[in-house]
């Protein structure tokens, strides 16, 4: 078993704070209390089509368990609280020569899949008015740092978060991260870009940000991202709802970042701008999307390591669309079945094209293309009441590069303990 629990130190601090709480603030702290056992069942099978593949398939069938405990606040202006997140992924059959589908870690003298990896962290969290602080074990979802859920478990980051929505129709964030560790990893790495040379890493990647809600159906973000020494990313967003009519509205989803290389670029030069949208037309049980992104300038879209996805509409399962100079388009189409008296089952189906995607030089550009299509399914009553199951198909092709067909099927459930 792999096990990893970041900054022991820094935790033994937040017990032994918590433990001179007043017994009455300690009371309200556990009243408030909540704990939930989240259990995901996976499954993936990926077959190689291009020719002189280095492996024929990859895949894996493994579970996945995360124990989340949240404490209350204790009494008074400031409120403290320590909140628990346990991690566990196991490995239940990955055969010999078709293993390297980073899902699971190998061991650290093995090209096999381990049979089990976890870890342990803790977040202390203070809490006035409606500001809130978080330092420790951290999952932000924002649009410079966006964590990845897509397989068995979550990726994680230790860091500070600080989060305030004083101020009506205004969210504030700020923070730093110092560690990452990935999906298929229980171990902590310092941060780099994905897809170049982890020794060029660093400990500090600085974020600070805020959401302003124009009017209830219009919103407008900015997010500055720091990876210090390496590079830096500004981030622009439009979020906009019109309603048509009865059962009809118009989603615009507008996204811009600016990107690159800060400080000292150990890295070396990071050059990218990227605009891209998703536009979604819903008409009763129907969703009618189009997605458009571009890239600009000499370098791919920088994302940190550990498979972090980038925030960009044209993000799907295997590839982010998001290499140099490419330009890429999106059609998808959505279908709650609800509409026919059939409420939990959906059904989603998507394809994105890319072109000119640049090389380098003397060297033809590329084109790729991927189609998703997803069958969803949570179960309304009886013993396995929301259980979710989803079945996921996937096909990839490239002109110079990978091709491939694969299939995932996916069973969530959260178990509430107390």
């Amino acid at each position: 078993m792999i096990t990893a629990s970041p900054r022991p130190h820094a935790w033994r601090g937040y017990a032994l704070g918590l433990g001179l709480l007043p017994l009455a603030a300690q009371a309200e702290f556990l009243a408030d209390s909540s704990a939930h056992l989240d259990l995901r069942n996976f499954y993936q099978l990926r077959d190689y089509r291009q020719h002189a593949a280095p492996q024929a398939q990859a895949g894996n069938w493994s579970q996945g368990f995360v124990l989340r405990l949240q404490s209350g606040f204790s009494e008074g202006p400031l409120g403290v609280g320590l909140d628990a997140t346990g991690l566990l992924g196991v490995k239940l059959d990955s055969g010999r020569g078709r293993s390297n589908d980073g899902t699971l870690p190998f061991g650290p003298n093995s090209k096999q899949p381990v049979d089990d990896y976890s870890h342990l962290g803790l977040t202390a969290k203070l809490r006035h008015s409606k500001t809130l602080l978080q330092v420790g074990i951290l999952m932000p979802q924002l649009p410079v740092v966006f964590r990845d859920d897509m397989r068995l478990l979550p990726q994680t980051f230790d860091g500070a978060l600080l989060t305030s929505s004083e101020f009506d129709g205004l969210t504030l964030s700020a923070g730093q991260l110092w560690k990452s560790r990935t999906r298929e990893s229980a171990g902590s790495d310092d941060m780099y870009i994905m897809g170049r040379d982890k020794a060029h890493a660093s400990d500090e990647f600085n974020l600070a940000g805020a959401t302003y809600a124009l009017t209830p159906r219009l919103s407008a973000s900015y997010y500055y991202g720091q990876l210090k020494d390496i590079y830096q990313q500004h981030y622009l967003g439009l979020l906009h709802s019109l309603p048509l009519g009865e059962g009809l509205s118009l989603r615009s989803d507008l996204r811009f970042f600016d990107s690159d290389a800060d400080g000292a670029a150990i890295s070396g030069p990071v050059d990218n701008r990227n605009l891209n949208g998703m536009f979604t037309l819903r008409a009763g049980a129907h969703a009618f999307g189009v997605g458009l992104q571009k890239m600009i300038g000499n370098d791919a879209f920088p994302v940190l390591n550990g498979y972090t996805p980038p925030y960009v509409a044209n993000l799907m399962t295997y590839q982010t669309f998001t290499r140099p100079q490419e330009k890429s388009w999106q059609l998808r189409y959505d279908y709650d079945f609800a509409g026919l008296g059939l409420p939990g089952l959906n059904f989603m189906t998507r394809y994105v094209q890319g072109r000119d995607i640049e090389r380098g030089a003397g060297r033809a550009d590329d084109s790729e293309w991927e189609r998703n299509s997803d069958l969803s399914y949570v179960i309304q009553s009886g013993p396995l009441k929301s259980v979710a199951l989803k079945w996921r198909n996937v096909t990839y092709r490239s002109r110079y590069g990978t091709d491939l067909d694969e299939n995932r099927l996916i069973v969530n459930y959260t178990l509430k303990l107390w």
